[in-house]
């Protein structure tokens, strides 16, 4: 199973309870999202160095894509 991005964002910060002292939350009530809230994305961004566009891409979306390798610039 791939890892999600809040999962990659929770293990970054150092698990649930550091992430959820990082931006002043519980850890329980982070172990009940399915995905990042709104309101938390830039708070968890910050906390866990995972970017916005990943935790949210539906809200973030990356504007530009990054040249691929060999690609002509």
């Amino acid at each position: 199973m791939a890892r999600t991005a809040l999962s990659k964002a929770i293990e970054s910060a150092g698990g649930p309870k550091a992430l959820g002292r990082k931006i002043g939350i519980s850890s329980q009530a982070i172990s009940q999202w399915q995905e990042c809230p709104p309101l938390r994305v830039l708070d968890v961004e910050r906390a866990s160095g995972v970017p916005r566009h990943e935790l949210r891409p539906d809200l973030y979306p990356v504007t530009e894509a990054a040249p691929t390798e060999g690609a002509a610039v």
